[in-house]
């Protein structure tokens, strides 16, 4: 019996079907590193420490500990601390204990003369990896600096230098080792060349490391799923490996489109599990978990890229969005379709870049993409991953950015078809215990401090920007990340001890200096954006220089400021604490600013337009319909909080889809009625898809008064692009009346006036600026096309006169409507 997937032939085969856990609710906002050294399985909780020594060639090496004994220190562990250099006993001190720093901070990395590294692979390695050898040339990544120069930046600092110090020779250790033992960040993050699946003319190569496997065989389609076909061979080093030559015809044993898995014999039993590397995964017809396939299309399936990557934007106006609910339609969209339909209307409406969620393969459809299963696989419910490129390739066409929400923060708690227990045990890929389990998100956390999890995840990230020519990514949950308390019951007071003290997971900012590193080294054009809600300093200040290394950080408390200013009267609004909201952001480094994203759109919380306007969207929206107070209201703010947003919050702008026309209702993802583990019933919605899509049509309707938000969006979106005010070096609030509600600031060559009143409008109202000469009106939120009352002459010209006025140098008159954003530029004669 066979089945199609997304263009691929699969035969149908039974299997037990698995029960999933449930994956818990969406979250909102880690981890710190603990000892625990494996082999054969078992964890070590000693604190001996000795060197790690490689499976392989200093290109292929997969280290583990030599000493079934080894264990690092609680909080301190490198359980990577490269191949074959001595460890320091630190006898179980953590990693911001000064006594710590004082034994590594002035260490020499010294190599193990009793054991020193191979690196001259095996003529059968040679032989099986030549056709797997990276068709581009070795590429450098500039050295580290000395990572002083954030101490220029904030003086502040200087009072944390000891912690940041030790971060900075720990995140330099970590290179020296990878440059030493790996040949480099560029071959250290090739690992999906020697592990997962892998073909070269004379056949397949399959490894895996699973080191608490027993045994382990692989099966499939190909082999009838016979366990003792194709039995594997486990090195020292915990790395399964099998190699199967050529049918006798010449083609690959395994063909394109096949199921496979690998079954391993484990301290728990019996388990089957998708590799960790897969490329592709589908969820059979019927079943709940999904299948690994074996994908390798011959050369004319295979999508050939045909325009390059855009030139990095200066400002960046996102266009976040979701490839499953972009259709019009109740239903599960496809890349095809999002690539035809919607990248043009992104273009249209002026963004440059689209932000695309729930790549990475997650079993749970309902987790928006945040409980990935499959790590190295796009999703396989939109399509195929030629698809998907296919996709790209249009962005790159428009001349759009594409970048992608990229989860490294936790994974999946599902074991049949994720890394969770993956070879029999829970300190495989993650922390055991407690200190690997997220009780929010139900999720998995990552062990930052071993070596082969570094591999695993900074592999990861290459893989997407090598073989689908991402753009960039924007970090998940990275201040789950950077806290052993994930940010959880946490409020961020901007006090530098919260940053830097016993509840920084250093083992993780080291990673994302890594990672941020190599990306930036091998794609200088790249961008990496950080969801942190911390405040984190240095956090978007380069690695060479001390900081994390991030481009921007994605500025999530505006938005929780509106929410907070949205259960208010408009009337009690502040416009100092407004605007200091807006501005409260670290000097020299960028920030991606959002009225709201997909969190406010999540079926339990409101999006802007629903806090303002609520039911009355149902029934007064009609353009030949009255009009209500709530609607005149909802409508006026809606276009003054975003336009106060893009215009003082940072360097970057982040829209989610359909929010831009004020997009009704909620996301609810289609789901059934489940029992939680304990023993809470939570209601489904008959699995339906009618809240999971987008209503695009709403804002194209000109008979709406949806389409005059979108309207105004686009308008927003194109004056940006033309005078890149986000970006300007020039910013300057003048004024924030709050007897008036007015605010008045300066931004590049622009002057914005903000009339928050209600009621009030005021005719010649002065408001000051630096430029001299001919102002114009080139954006009014009042204009009838954007569902404004035409209050304003938008031919009227407006003259500067000499003289102080607000601190500045020159001022002019203008007519301020009430509820009414108006920008005003310096015309050139």
């Amino acid at each position: 019996m066979l089945y199609g997937v997304s263009g691929i032939r699969l035969p149908f085969v039974s299997a037990p079907i698995g029960s999933r856990p449930w994956n818990g609710g969406y979250r909102r906002i880690g981890i710190r590193s603990w000892a625990v050294s494996m082999n054969n399985g078992v964890a070590a909780s000693s604190r001996k420490t000795s060197a790690l020594k490689f499976a392989y060639s200093a290109d292929s090496a997969s280290a583990t500990l030599a000493d079934s004994e080894a264990a690092l220190v609680p909080g301190a562990e490198i359980d990577v601390s490269s191949p074959s250099i001595d460890q320091v006993d630190t006898s179980g001190a953590s990693l911001s204990d000064p006594e710590v720093v004082a034994d590594f901070g002035g260490e020499t990395l010294r190599f193990d003369e009793e054991n020193p590294i191979d690196t001259s692979p095996t003529a059968e390695a040679v032989e099986k990896e030549t056709e797997t050898a990276p068709s581009n040339e070795m590429r450098n990544i500039p050295p580290p600096g000395n990572g002083q120069r954030i101490y220029e930046i904030d003086p502040i600092l200087q009072n944390f230098r000891f912690h940041l110090d030790y971060r900075y020779s720990l995140y330099r250790r970590m290179r020296d080792s990878i440059d030493n033992c790996e040949g480099g960040l560029d071959a250290f993050s090739r690992g999906y060349e020697k592990f997962g699946f892998n073909r070269s003319s004379a056949g397949i190569t399959y490894r895996e490391w699973a080191p608490g496997a027993q045994s382990a065989c692989l099966i499939g389609d190909f082999n009838n799923w016979n366990p003792d076909a194709n039995v594997m061979t486990r090195n020292e080093f915990g790395v399964w490996e099998i190699f199967l030559p050529n049918n006798a015809d010449g083609s690959p044993a395994i063909q394109h489109g096949s199921r496979v898995k690998i079954r391993m014999g484990t301290v728990s039993g019996i388990k089957d599990s998708i590799p960790a590397w897969i490329k592709y995964s589908v969820q059979p017809p019927g079943e709940i978990p999904y299948h690994g396939i074996y994908y390798d299309p011959p050369d004319e399936e295979k999508y050939v890229f045909q325009h390059p990557h855009p030139k990095r934007p200066k400002s960046l106006r996102i266009y976040e969005s979701h490839v499953g609910m972009s259709s019009t339609e109740p239903k599960i969209n496809t890349y095809a379709n999002f690539r035809d339909d919607v990248l043009p209307r992104i273009k249209k409406l002026g963004y440059n870049a689209v932000q695309i969620m729930a790549i990475q393969e997650h079993s749970y459809y309902a987790s928006f993409g945040y409980h990935v299963t499959n790590f190295f696989a796009p999703s396989s419910r939109f399509g195929t991953p030629e698809e998907l490129k296919s996709l790209i390739d249009k962005a790159h066409e428009l001349d759009l950015h594409v970048l992608m929400d990229i989860v490294h923060s936790h994974a999946s708690n599902n074991v049949l078809d994720g890394l969770n227990m993956f070879d029999g045990t829970d300190s495989h890929y993650f922390h055991s215990g407690s200190r690997g389990y997220h009780w929010m998100w139900d999720s998995r956390l990552f062990n930052y401090g071993h070596w082969e999890v570094l591999r695993f995840l900074m592999s990861n990230a290459r893989w997407w920007l090598e073989e689908y020519k991402f753009d960039g990514f924007r970090f998940d949950g990275v201040t789950s990340m950077m806290y052993t308390h994930h940010g959880l019951q946490v409020a961020f007071t901007g006090n530098y001890n919260e940053y830097f003290g016993f509840a920084t997971d250093v083992d993780a900012v080291v990673y994302l200096m890594l990672v941020n590193d190599m990306i930036h080294g091998l794609y200088p054009e790249a961008v990496t954006i950080g969801e942190d809600v911390s405040g984190m300093p240095t956090f978007c200040i380069p690695v060479q220089d001390g900081g994390v290394g991030f481009d921007y950080r994605l500025h999530m408390a505006i938005a929780d400021k509106w929410i907070e200013l949205l259960m208010q009267r408009d009337e009690d609004w502040k416009m100092g604490d407004i605007v200091h909201s807006l501005t409260n952001r670290r000097w020299m480094e960028k920030c991606v600013v959002y009225a709201e994203s997909h969190d406010q759109a999540l079926v339990g919380d409101k999006t802007i337009a629903f806090w303002l306007m609520d039911k009355d969207m149902y029934d007064f929206m009609a353009l030949d319909r009255p009009s209500t107070p709530s609607i005149d209201r909802g409508i006026a703010l809606h276009k003054m909080i975003r336009l106060i947003t893009i215009g003082l919050g940072g360097e970057g702008y982040l829209n989610f889809m359909g929010n831009e026309f004020g997009h009704p209702e909620w996301i609810d993802f289609p789901r059934c009625d489940q029992y939680l583990p304990n023993g809470k019933f939570v209601p489904g919605n008959n699995n339906s898809y009618d809240k999971c899509r987008r209503r695009f049509d709403l804002g194209d309707a000109d008979y709406l008064r949806y389409h005059g938000l979108q309207e105004f969006d686009q308008a927003m979106q194109h004056l940006e692009e033309k005078y890149g005010f986000m970006t300007s070096e020039h910013q300057y609030v003048s004024r924030k009346d709050e007897g008036d509600r007015i605010v008045v600031f300066e931004r590049g060559n622009l002057v914005f006036v903000f009339n928050f009143h209600w009621t009030n409008s005021y005719f010649d109202y002065r408001v000051g600026c630096l430029r001299p000469g001919k102002y114009k009106i080139v954006l009014n939120s009042d204009d009838p096309l954007f569902g404004g009352y035409n209050r304003i002459d938008h031919n009227s010209e407006f003259f500067s006169q000499e003289g102080w006025y607000d601190n500045r140098p020159r001022s002019f008159l203008v007519y301020a409507p009430s509820r009414t954003a108006v920008i005003y530029a310096v015309v050139d004669d």
